[in-house]
C-alpha cells in the first residue's frame, strides 16, 4: 500500500526519468516475492521424487495432504492477522483445546462436536481482538496470555491431561475426519474450500481491502474511513475460529482429543505464512501463498523422514534456517522495490 507521500512522487516520474529496465526489475522483484515459494516447492518436490521412490506414492502423498490440512486451516486465519500487521501466538493452544472439546462434545452428535470448539475458540479470538483493538495492547502480549489461558482450560477439562476423550467409531463426526471423497480425505476438501473462500474474501470484498489498508498504514486507513478496530477484532476472531475448526477436524481424524498436540503449531503457522510471501510488517500477502508455505514445510519434513538417518530435530533446524532465508529475501526484495 502506498502512502500519501509516495503518490505525488511517483506521479511526477516520466518515462525519461526512469532508468532503463527499472520497470522490469520491479516486476521481477514482485514476482519473486509472490511466487518464490511456489517455485521452491516445485523444485523441492522434483528433487524428492528423483531421490526417493516412495515420495510420489499414493500413500505418502495422501499422508502429506492430510497432515497439511490441519496446519493449513490454522495458517489461513493467521494470514489475515499478519496482513493487518498483528500476530497470534494462541492458535496452537486453541488447536489442542478445540480438539479436546470436539471429542468430548461428539457424544452429543457431530453438530455439537463442531459448534462447541468454534464457539469457545472464536470467543477467545474475539477477546484477543477486543484487547488489541480497543485497549491498544500489544498483540504479542495479549495472544501469549491467551495461549497460556487456553492451555490452562485444556488441562482443567482433561483433569491435568489424565483424561482422553474418544470419538465413537463409525459416527458421522468420525467420518468427517476419516472419510474420503474421490479418493481424497474429507479434511483436505474442507481445507481447499476454506482457502478458496478466504481468497475471495481477501481479494474481492471490502473487508479484504480493509485488512490490507490496516496493515499498510493504520493511520491512513482510519483517515480513509476504514473501521480499523472492527477489522482487527474480526481477524483475531477468524483466527480463533480457524484454530478451533482445525482442532475439531484433527480430533475427528484421530478419533480422540489429544492434549499434547498443538505445541509449537503457532510458530509453524507463522512460518508457513511468511514463507508464502506475506510480510510480517503487514500490508502485503495472499492466501494461496500461505497454502504453498504449508506444503513446502511438509515436503521438507517428509524428505527428512525419507532419509531416515536424520533425527526429527533436523526438521526444526531446516525449517528455521529456511524461514530466516525467506525473511532476509523478503526484506531485500521489499527494499529493492521501494528504490525502483
Amino acid at each position: 500500500m502506498t502512502t500519501d507521500v509516495d503518490i505525488p512522487v511517483r506521479a511526477k516520474n516520466t518515462v525519461e526519468e526512469e532508468p532503463a529496465g527499472a520497470g522490469r526489475s520491479e516486476r521481477l522483484s514482485a514476482l519473486a516475492q509472490q511466487h518464490g515459494a511456489l517455485v521452491t516447492l516445485i523444485v523441492a518436490m522434483t528433487a524428492a521424487a528423483l531421490s526417493f521412490d516412495t515420495f510420489l506414492t499414493g500413500n505418502n502423498l495422501e499422508n502429506m495432504a492430510l497432515s497439511s490440512a490441519f496446519l493449513a486451516v490454522v495458517a489461513l486465519g493467521m494470514t489475515f492477522v499478519i496482513i493487518t500487521g498483528g500476530i497470534d501466538l494462541s492458535v496452537g493452544s486453541l488447536f489442542a483445546l478445540g480438539g479436546v472439546l470436539a471429542a468430548w462434545a461428539s457424544q452429543y452428535g457431530a453438530v455439537a462436536a463442531l459448534l462447541l470448539p468454534l464457539a469457545v475458540c472464536g470467543l477467545i479470538g474475539l477477546v484477543n481482538g477486543l484487547l488489541i483493538a480497543r485497549s491498544r495492547l500489544a498483540p504479542f502480549i495479549v495472544t501469549l496470555a491467551s495461549m497460556l489461558g487456553a492451555r490452562g482450560i485444556l488441562l482443567s477439562v482433561t483433569d491435568e491431561g489424565s483424561k482422553t476423550y474418544l470419538v465413537e467409531k463409525g459416527s458421522f463426526f468420525a467420518k468427517i475426519g476419516q472419510g474420503e471423497l474421490l479418493g481424497v480425505g474429507v479434511p483436505v476438501w474442507i481445507t481447499v474450500a476454506l482457502f478458496v473462500l478466504g481468497a475471495v474474501v481477501l481479494r474481492r470484498t471490502r473487508f479484504g481491502q480493509y485488512v490490507y489498508a490496516v496493515g499498510g498504514n493504520e493511520d491512513a486507513a482510519a483517515l480513509m474511513g476504514a473501521p480499523v478496530a472492527r477489522t482487527k477484532i474480526s481477524v483475531y476472531t477468524l483466527s480463533g475460529l480457524c484454530a478451533g475448526l482445525a482442532g475439531a477436524l484433527n480430533a475427528a481424524w484421530l478419533a480422540s482429543g489429544v492434549t499434547i498436540l498443538g505445541s509449537g503449531m503457532e510458530l509453524e503457522a507463522i512460518s508457513a505464512v511468511v514463507i508464502g510471501g506475506t510480510l510480517l510488517t503487514g500490508g502485503f500477502g495472499f492466501i494461496s501463498g500461505s497454502l504453498v508455505g504449508v506444503l513446502l514445510l511438509k515436503v521438507i519434513q517428509n524428505v527428512i523422514n525419507q532419509i531416515g538417518s536424520l533425527d526429527s530435530a533436523y526438521q526444526q533446524v531446516v525449517s528455521g534456517a529456511f524461514l530466516a532465508v525467506v525473511v532476509i529475501a523478503q526484506t531485500w526484495l521489499g527494499r529493492r522495490r521501494r528504490v525502483l
